[in-house]
């Protein structure tokens, strides 16, 4: 078998089952606060990300040498907080504050923290891990990914298209689960048809340092 680098290069994203243990997921979900939001920021420092890096750090190091964490959010949808997502590929990342540089652009603000879109070198290294802490089946709105949709960037507009002429793929998973994807994988999150709990803690990695003075929020 080719190692998980590699495997992710080729596919962007890969499925480790039952990672986590019963007693680490019960824990975790006993110690994250309800999201007042479709996804909730938590900073990768906090005791919460912290408990669920000793789940996630080995994944995301076989699958880029070197990564860190450099954004965490809770992903919390339920009955009543059923949103949907459309294709789309992950284009920004959240820094400390905004430094003008070449190839950095454009920036928001976003819930109060700046974020710019690097040059896509900078997210083509990044990795993504999913920790499930719920059972997440074919009704529960499981992540769609289309394979091979990483390798460039993708305009807004032209996402759907990707994803009409690539293999896709419904990451369904049970609590405990990881996935991991290449961070500019082309993805959308549909509304539960039966919706029930699902926690996903998503957390970004990434080998690099933010150069000329930008540095990652965290």
């Amino acid at each position: 078998m080719a190692p998980p680098a590699a495997m992710l290069a080729a596919r962007g994203c890969l499925h480790w089952p039952q990672v986590a243990s019963a007693a680490a997921i019960a824990a975790l979900r006993s110690s994250c606060t309800t999201a007042s939001k479709p996804g909730q920021r938590y900073a990768c420092s906090s005791a919460f990300v912290t408990d669920a890096l000793h789940v996630m750090q080995d994944i995301a190091s076989a699958c880029c040498e070197g990564a860190r964490p450099v954004r965490a959010v809770l992903f919390d949808k339920t009955p009543g907080s059923n949103w949907f997502v459309p294709w789309h590929q992950d284009r920004t990342i959240a820094v400390q504050q905004r430094v003008e540089l070449e190839g950095f652009g454009p920036w928001s603000v976003k819930d109060g923290m700046t974020h710019v879109e690097p040059p896509f070198a900078i997210m083509a290294r990044m990795v993504t891990l999913r920790l499930h802490l719920d059972d997440c089946g074919p009704g529960n709105a499981p992540l769609h990914v289309a394979f091979g949709s990483h390798h460039s960037r993708v305009a807004a507009d032209d996402a759907g298209r990707i994803a009409a002429g690539s293999e896709q793929m419904a990451c369904v998973a049970q609590a405990g689960d990881v996935w991991a994807y290449a961070t500019p994988i082309v993805h959308r999150s549909d509304r539960a048809v039966a919706p029930s709990r699902r926690r996903v803690l998503q957390v970004d990695f990434s080998p690099d340092q933010l150069a000329g003075g930008l540095a990652w929020l965290a």
